[in-house]
């Protein structure tokens, strides 16, 4: 069933006591479920004590010792991350371990988790660990993992704690600190043993609407993706969306590029390369072109996935134009994805067919191929850390600093759109 309203992203809103946003609260709250926060802004004074008076009851946005503080003092659980790409339980799991923090206040939790590391490193049994790993008392790590967040819902006699009249969902190990997940019971029911599925699973027969949902409208060009500078410039000042590696917060950076036959060049030597937002649900044909840093890319290349935070459009990152364009067709051929190009040849694809965000494949094969995506990220000269993840919320508007969207680039810090050159020589 329902157990809430997930993540409140538009944060302004609440704060500015939006007549829709209070009124989703409202009905929430009266229906005696939980408000999920999302509050991204680092501002922690009257703005986030507005937020927290507006409702929402935890927040998964923190960064830092001083975020996890301030969240749970406004009353709110605090949901410390470790996703694939997103480190930060690290960096305030001090604030039980040595600001001595009531650990009842606090939550572990992924927020996106792509396959391989599903597969290969685990789940929340991974977040746990990294957990004790980082100072923290093994049952105090679990309390943060099951009791909890089973309160939290409203769901603790039910989940959260092995006793009479709770369902009997447990897992058997004989670690609490390695946590190795040897027996899983799930409803009095053995699932797992020994790495092994013990049961059949179901598996949903996706409707035809669910597939090709990636409608381009056209074939796309190298044309497409031209940034044209103002007439007569032969150098421009634009803004480029900043990566900051296991952060899901961007930077609004500026960089000075050179321009050529009238078109902005990328500039491989600092990093600052292409980005662009194809529109692919309404079959537009809709290009927002923009630049981006923080990946490392080197030579002619180009990434692109269907998977785009929370619109999901198609992002495409790049050096090159023509391989932009190759990119963003192929994912038009198989319906979604994500695939990476190099000097005109494809290196990998991750195929996610269903609504061109999920895979109806067994899992294991598709963290290979999700493996083999990271290796062709790293031969066109990326070396950050889960960098697929990072491409993945480029166009999440709600998340600061600078961010790109089908209406333009965003300032999200100032939640309005903003041009993309800021002035030219």
């Amino acid at each position: 069933g329902i157990i809430g309203l997930g993540e409140m992203m538009n944060f302004p809103g609440v704060i500015n006591a939006d007549p829709k946003m209070l009124a989703e609260i409202a009905a929430t709250q009266n229906a005696g479920k939980t408000v999920g926060g999302h509050y991204a802004s680092p501002d922690l004074g009257p703005a986030f004590h507005a937020y927290a008076a507006g409702g929402p009851a935890d927040d998964h946005e923190g960064t830092c010792e001083a975020d996890a503080i301030a969240r749970t003092r406004q009353g709110m659980r605090h949901m410390m991350r470790l996703g694939s790409a997103w480190y930060d339980v690290e960096t305030q799991i001090t604030a039980v371990t040595e600001k001595g923090l009531d650990p009842r206040n606090f939550i572990l939790c992924t927020d996106d988790s792509h396959s391989g590391t599903l597969v290969n490193d685990g789940h929340m049994n991974r977040v746990v660990r990294h957990a004790i790993d980082c100072g923290c008392d093994p049952l105090i790590a679990l309390q943060m993992a099951t009791i909890n967040t089973a309160t939290h819902f409203g769901l603790e006699r039910e989940l959260g704690s092995i006793a009479p009249g709770r369902r009997a969902d447990l897992i058997l190990t004989s670690d609490l600190k390695t946590l190795p997940i040897e027996t899983v019971i799930a409803r009095g029911v053995i699932v797992a043993e020994a790495g092994e599925i013990k049961v059949d699973c179901p598996h949903l027969d996706w409707p035809d609407d669910a597939r090709g949902t990636v409608h381009l409208g056209k074939h796309l060009e190298a044309a497409d993706f031209e940034i044209k500078a103002p007439e007569g410039a032969n150098a421009v000042k634009v803004k480029v969306i900043g990566v900051v590696e296991n952060q899901a917060p961007t930077k609004a950076l500026t960089a000075e590029l050179d321009v050529q036959d009238g078109l902005v060049l990328c500039d491989e030597a600092n990093d600052v390369c292409q980005i662009a937002l194809v529109e692919r649900h309404r079959a537009t044909g809709e290009v927002v072109n923009g630049f981006v840093s923080g990946f490392g890319y080197k030579g002619r290349m180009a990434m692109a996935s269907s998977v785009a935070h929370d619109s999901h459009h198609m992002i495409v990152v790049g050096t090159s134009r023509e391989d932009m364009a190759l990119a963003a067709n192929r994912l038009g051929e198989v319906g979604g994805g994500i695939t990476v190009w190099q000097d005109g040849r494809e290196l990998a694809l991750v195929q996610l067919p269903i609504a061109g965000l999920m895979s109806d494949s067994p899992a294991v094969e598709v963290a290979a191929a999700a493996q083999k995506m990271v290796e062709a990220m790293a031969a066109c000269g990326c070396t950050v850390n889960n960098a697929y993840m990072q491409h993945s919320l480029l166009a999440l508007v709600v998340i600061p600093e600078l961010r790109i969207s089908d209406l333009g680039l965003v300032d999200v810090t100032k939640f309005e759109l903003t041009e993309l050159f800021e002035e030219n020589k």
